[in-house]
């Protein structure tokens, strides 16, 4: 399954660095994204296009994970040619991210 079954997400920017918040829909699976969706499986899910290092900030009241991607956006807003410097598209990516169900 992929992590938008169980999840929706938010993110910003400051700089060159993304943030990007992963909410569950149901609280009672939040336990599975602890499981799954790892600082190093974010990583690997970008691929090259974080360049710096990625931190994951667990929020249990809130049924939710906070990863900031160091190196994400190319620069930044005001530095980057990119067709999305403010990284909005990394929290759809993000919810393509393979998940196994418990």
């Amino acid at each position: 399954m992929r992590l938008r079954d169980l999840a929706h997400s938010r993110t910003g920017d400051k700089g060159d660095t993304s943030n990007i918040s992963v909410i569950a829909y149901d609280p009672a699976d939040y336990g599975l994204l602890l499981r799954s969706v790892t600082a190093e499986r974010v990583k690997e899910h970008f691929g090259g296009l974080v360049t710096g290092s990625v931190e994951r900030y667990e929020l249990p009241k809130l049924a939710a994970l906070n990863f900031v991607l160091r190196g994400a956006l190319r620069g930044g807003v005001t530095r980057s040619l990119a067709l999305d410097a403010h990284g909005k598209c990394l929290g759809s990516a993000i919810l393509d991210l393979e998940i196994e169900e418990a």
